[in-house]
C-alpha cells in the first residue's frame, strides 16, 4: 500500500481508499511541510498522487469555500502557507489537471491568500510578529519552520514562474498581435518546473530585444465582460493581485517574475483595450461607481496590469525603452499614458479619491504610480507630443476658484496631477502663493505700514564672507523679507548708489556665481553637457555644510523674489530638490544619464553581458577628483560582493548609481534643501518637473519675445519710444541680431540670457534704457539739460568712441546717442561679445 512517510505533526498517511474527510486529514497533517513533501516525492509518492488523482480531489475538495476556510482556520497562518506553496508545486507538476480545473485552482488559492492576508500588517506592534515572506503577522508565527521558509519559497515561486504563467494565462498569451516573429521565441516554448526561473538569467530575457514586429495596440471594444474568458482572466488577475499584497517580502521577486515574459504585457493590454463595447477607459470608469464582484474583478485587472508595466519600465533603461522597445511600443506608451492620465483625472475631479479607502485607494496608487512613471520619463526624454498631459476640459480658472475656498478635489488634483494644468498657469499659482504668505507675514507695502528692512553691509572683495556672516544667522521670516545692501570698498568708503532691491538683485547674483563656480569645489558639472550638483569632496571645507544650507537660503530667496538666475542644474540634482527621491517610484538609474552618460552606459551594459560576470573585473571604488588631485576612494556599498555580482547585477547596477548620485553627496544635498526649503515651501514646488523647476530658476528657454520686452521698457534721460535712437535699437535687435546674440544682449542687461517664464511684465525691477551723455565714472545722473539734449537729439560731441553699458542690478541699459545706426550696431555687438556689462550707477 502506497504512503507518504511521517509528516511534521508525526502522522503517518495512507493511500488507500480517499473519501472527503481523509482528504481534508491528509491536507491537515499530511502536506503542510514542504520538506516532507519534497522527500514524498523523491520516493515515488508523486506517482502514487498521480494514480490516486489526488491533486484533483484536494482542489476540489478545498473549492468548497467553508471547507477551504475549515482547514486554513484549522492550520492557521503559517502552516497555511506551507499548504499553499505545496499545492502550488503539485500544480506545477500535473499540467493537465491545471488546465482542466484552472477555475477551482485559481479560487482556492485565492481564498487561502486571503486568509493569511487578514493577518498581514504594514507595520510592527505589540501584536504583530515577523514573518520571512508575510512581513509583520498578527498570528503567532511557528519559528520551528523558518529552517523550511527558503524551500517554501522555492516552491511559492512556481506561481510567478513562467511554466504556471503560460498555463494559466493561456487565453491571453494565445492572442495574435504579431505580424512576423523569431521562431527561437516560440510560445510553445516551456521551462522545466525545477528551473523555471533560474536565478543567474533571471533578467536575461527579460532586456533582450523584443522580435516581434506588430501593429500599435488601440482600445476597441467589442468583447463582452460577462464572457467565460474574460471572467477567468480577471479571477486570475485577482489571483496574483492577492498574491503582491500578502507575500510582501517578496513582491519585487513576484513582479519580476510576471515580468519575465516579454509579450504577457501588451498582450493583457489588448485584452484591457477590447473590453466593453467601447474600449477600456469608459467600462473602468463605470466599474470604479460599481460595487459589484465583477466591477472589483476587472479593477483587479487593471491594477495588476499597471504593477506589472510600472515595475518593467523602472529596470529598463533608455535603450530598451525608446530604441528596443521592449514589451511595449513608444506609440503604445503614448496610448497607456492618455489612459492612465484619464482614469486619475476622473478619480480625482468626480471625488472617488477624496473618500477613497480599502481596495479603491490601492487602486489608485496603482494606476497613479504607473502614470507618474510614465510622465518622469516623458519628463527626461520625450515619447509623447506636445499638450499630451493636458486636460482640455480642466478650465485653470475654475481650477483656481475652487483652491481659493479649499476644496478638497482641486488640492488633491494639485497634489497628484498638477501636469493636467499648464506651466504657465501653475507658475502663476506658484506666485500668487508667495504673494500671499509675503501678504500673511507683512512684507508688502501698504498705506498703513511698512516692512521690517534688514540692512547689511558688502565688501566686494570679501562678499560671499560677509554675505554668509550677516544673512546666515537671519531668521526665517527675515530672510524672506525686505534686505538692503550697501556696499564699501575695502578701506570702507560707501560705494555710489541706493539700494531700491536692484542693489540686491545685484549681490544675490554675484554670490550665486561666486558659490557655483566649479572652481570653488563646492559644486562640480556633470561631464557633457556641464551642469552643476554638489561636489563629493566639497567636505575639504571647514563649514562646508552651513555653506551649502547658506547657498540653499540664497538660492530659495532668488526663486522667492522671482529672480532669474542663470545655473543650470543637473536633472538628478533637480528631483532631488523636488523630494522625488523619496518615491516609492523612484529609480536612480533612470537619472544616471544626467550625471555621467558614459558611466550610465557601461554600466547598464552589464546586465546585457552573457559570460562570467567576473570577467568584467569589476570593483566597488571610484576615482574622484579634487582641485586637480585625483582621489583613489574605495566604499563598500553592500557586503558579499561576489553573490551580489554573480546572481544579482540589476541590485548592482542600481546601487552603484544610487551611490553616485546620492551617497557620496547625502550630507551636502540634505544641507542645501533644507536652506532652499526654509524660503520654498516643499508643497510649492511640487508641482512642477525637474525640467520645469529648472525653467523656474532660469527663466524661460524659449526664444526672447521683443514685443513684449519694447511693451515693458521704461525710457529715462531724455529717449522715448519714439526716438531715433530706439527706434534703430529695436530693428537691429530684431533683424540684424541673431537669437543667439539676442540671448547675449538680454544677459548683458540683466545677467540672465533667458526671459522670466510669465513675461517681461514679471521682471524686477522692469527692463529700462537711459540716454547718456558721458561714461559711467563721470556720470551724476539725469538733469533738465540732459534729459532735453537727449529728447531733441542734440549731442555735446559724437559719442561714437564709447561703448553701450549696463547696470544687471536695475536691469538698465545705459546707451550714449549715437549718431548712426551702424555705429550703434557695432557698439552694441562688441559690448555683448565682450560682457563690459555692470557698472553701479
Amino acid at each position: 500500500m502506497g504512503q507518504l512517510p511521517v509528516n511534521s505533526r508525526g502522522c503517518r498517511v495512507y493511500l488507500s481508499a480517499i473519501d472527503s474527510d481523509q482528504v481534508k486529514v491528509i491536507l491537515v497533517t499530511g502536506i503542510i511541510c514542504p520538506v516532507h513533501l519534497q522527500i514524498s516525492f523523491v520516493a515515488g509518492s508523486h506517482t502514487l498522487i498521480e494514480s490516486h488523482d489526488l491533486f484533483r480531489k484536494f482542489i476540489l475538495f478545498l473549492s468548497r469555500e467553508a471547507q477551504c476556510r475549515d482547514v486554513c482556520v484549522c492550520l492557521e497562518g503559517s502552516h497555511t502557507l506551507c499548504l499553499l506553496g505545496n499545492l502550488i508545486y503539485l500544480g506545477s507538476l500535473n499540467d493537465k489537471v491545471l488546465e482542466d480545473e484552472t477555475a477551482h485552482f485559481v479560487s482556492v488559492l485565492i481564498h487561502m491568500l486571503s486568509y493569511c492576508q487578514k493577518y498581514v500588517s504594514q507595520k510592527k506592534s505589540n501584536l504583530t510578529h515577523w514573518h520571512p515572506v508575510l512581513g509583520w503577522f498578527s498570528q503567532t508565527v511557528d519559528y520551528g519552520l523558518n529552517e523550511s521558509m527558503p524551500l517554501l519559497t522555492k516552491q511559492l515561486q512556481h506561481l510567478w514562474g513562467v511554466h504556471l504563467i503560460r498555463i494559466l494565462f493561456s487565453d491571453v498569451l494565445s492572442k495574435k498581435l504579431v505580424e512576423t516573429q523569431d521562431p527561437t521565441y516560440s510560445s510553445g516554448q516551456t521551462a522545466s518546473p525545477q528551473n523555471s526561473l533560474p536565478m543567474k538569467n533571471l533578467f536575461k530575457r527579460a532586456f533582450q530585444k523584443s522580435a516581434s514586429v506588430r501593429n500599435i495596440l488601440k482600445p476597441v471594444g467589442g468583447k463582452r465582460v460577462d464572457s467565460a474568458e474574460v471572467q477567468k482572466v480577471c479571477s486570475i488577475c485577482v489571483l496574483y493581485q492577492t498574491t503582491l499584497t500578502t507575500l510582501t517580502q517578496i513582491r519585487l521577486q513576484i513582479l519580476t517574475g510576471l515580468t519575465y515574459l516579454d509579450d504577457l504585457l501588451p498582450k493583457l493590454w489588448a485584452f484591457v483595450c477590447e473590453l466593453g463595447p467601447q474600449g477600456g477607459l469608459k467600462l473602468f470608469l463605470e466599474c470604479l461607481n460599481n460595487d459589484t464582484e465583477e466591477s472589483k474583478r476587472l479593477l483587479a485587472m487593471l491594477m495588476l496590469f499597471c504593477d506589472c508595466s510600472r515595475h518593467l519600465i523602472t529596470i529598463l533603461d533608455e535603450v530598451e525603452v525608446y530604441e528596443e522597445q521592449i514589451s511595449f511600443k513608444v506609440e503604445e506608451l503614448v496610448t497607456i499614458s492618455s489612459f492612465l492620465n484619464s482614469f486619475v483625472f476622473k478619480m480625482i475631479w468626480d471625488g472617488i479619491v477624496e473618500n477613497a479607502k480599502g481596495e479603491t485607494l490601492e487602486l489608485f496608487h496603482s494606476v497613479h504610480g504607473w502614470l507618474m512613471i510614465l510622465y518622469e520619463r516623458d519628463c527626461r526624454r520625450r515619447f509623447a507630443p506636445e499638450d499630451h498631459w493636458l486636460r482640455k476640459d480642466l478650465k485653470p480658472s475654475v481650477l483656481f476658484q475652487e483652491l481659493d475656498k479649499d476644496k478638497k478635489r482641486a488640492q488633491l488634483l494639485l497634489q497628484y496631477i498638477p501636469h493636467v494644468i499648464p506651466h504657465k498657469n501653475r507658475v502663476l499659482l506658484f506666485r500668487n502663493m508667495v504673494t500671499k504668505e509675503k501678504e500673511k507675514l507683512g512684507l508688502v507695502e501698504t498705506s498703513s505700514a511698512s516692512p521690517h528692512v534688514t540692512h547689511i553691509t558688502i565688501r566686494r572683495s570679501r562678499m560671499l564672507e560677509d554675505g554668509y556672516e550677516q544673512l546666515r544667522p537671519l531668521s526665517q521670516n527675515l530672510m524672506k523679507g525686505v534686505i538692503r545692501v550697501k556696499f564699501v570698498n575695502d578701506l570702507g568708503v560707501d560705494e555710489a548708489g541706493i539700494d531700491q532691491d536692484g542693489v540686491f538683485k545685484e549681490f544675490l547674483e554675484e554670490i550665486i556665481k561666486k558659490v557655483f563656480d566649479p572652481a570653488l569645489n563646492l559644486f562640480k558639472t556633470t561631464s557633457g553637457d556641464e551642469r552643476l550638483y554638489p561636489s563629493p569632496t566639497s567636505y575639504i571645507h571647514e563649514n562646508y555644510l552651513q555653506l551649502f544650507e547658506f547657498v540653499g537660503k540664497m538660492l530659495g530667496k532668488a526663486v522667492y523674489e522671482g529672480i532669474v538666475v542663470d545655473v543650470p542644474f543637473a536633472s538628478f540634482f533637480l528631483s532631488q530638490l523636488l523630494g522625488h527621491r523619496h518615491s516609492v517610484f523612484y529609480s536612480s538609474v533612470d537619472e544616471l544619464p544626467s550625471l555621467d552618460s558614459e558611466f550610465y552606459k557601461n554600466l547598464t551594459s552589464i546586465k546585457r553581458y552573457d559570460g562570467d560576470i567576473s570577467d568584467l573585473g569589476l570593483t566597488l571604488s571610484y576615482d574622484e577628483d579634487a582641485s586637480a588631485s585625483v582621489l583613489g576612494v574605495l566604499s563598500c556599498l553592500v557586503p558579499l560582493i561576489s553573490l551580489l555580482l554573480t546572481l544579482d547585477r540589476i541590485s548592482y547596477i542600481h546601487l552603484m548609481a544610487h551611490f553616485r548620485m546620492h551617497t557620496q553627496i547625502k550630507s551636502q544635498t540634505a544641507a542645501l534643501i533644507s536652506g532652499f526649503r526654509s524660503i520654498i515651501k516643499p508643497e510649492w514646488i511640487r508641482m512642477f518637473s525637474a525640467p520645469e523647476l529648472q525653467r523656474l530658476i532660469s527663466g524661460d528657454n524659449a526664444e526672447i519675445d521683443l514685443e513684449d520686452l519694447k511693451k515693458h521698457t521704461v525710457y529715462y534721460g531724455g529717449f522715448h519710444g519714439s526716438h531715433r535712437v530706439i527706434i534703430w535699437l529695436w530693428d537691429i535687435l530684431a533683424n540684424d541680431f541673431s537669437p543667439e546674440e539676442r540671448a547675449m544682449f538680454l544677459k548683458f542687461v540683466t545677467s540672465c540670457s533667458r526671459p522670466p517664464l510669465l513675461g517681461f511684465a514679471y521682471l524686477k525691477p522692469p527692463f529700462s534704457i537711459r540716454c547718456v551723455e558721458v561714461s559711467d565714472d563721470q556720470d551724476t545722473g539725469d538733469t533738465l539739460g540732459s534729459v532735453l539734449r537727449g529728447f531733441f537729439t542734440i549731442r555735446k560731441k559724437e559719442p561714437g568712441g564709447r561703448l553701450p553699458t549696463s547696470s544687471t542690478c536695475f536691469n538698465l541699459l545705459k546707451l550714449p546717442n549715437y549718431s548712426k545706426k551702424s555705429i550703434l550696431r557695432e557698439k552694441l555687438r562688441y559690448a555683448i561679445s565682450m560682457n563690459t556689462g555692470f557698472e553701479l550707477s
